[in-house]
């Protein structure tokens, strides 16, 4: 079975967690948009999942690029400090 290689590419970093909300404040160091798939890596945080929503300043925004502070839905706790990878296919076909 042959499929694409998947790299990450670091694209932010948590700021904060509001926990009754499961959202997660970002800041970007990349563009980040909804509908990629993100893996958010941390002490004890280690998830994957697609980007469903983002808002900026309580504005919903299917784009956001690096520099911005973030809202985003998460499907799991996320920490202060956590890394948000973003994963890209790279054209390169792997073989299983």
């Amino acid at each position: 079975m042959a499929g694409h290689a998947i790299r990450e590419q670091q694209v932010g970093v948590i700021t904060h967690y509001w926990t009754h909300l499961g959202v997660a404040g970002v800041h970007l160091t990349g563009p980040l948009e909804v509908g990629e798939r993100i893996h958010v890596v941390g002490h004890t945080s280690d998830f994957e999942q697609d980007v469903a929503s983002i808002q900026i300043e309580h504005d919903k925004v299917v784009r956001a690029e690096a520099g911005a502070d973030i809202g985003l839905e998460v499907v799991e706790h996320a920490r202060e400090h956590d890394k948000v990878f973003k994963l890209v296919e790279t054209g390169d076909v792997v073989v299983d």
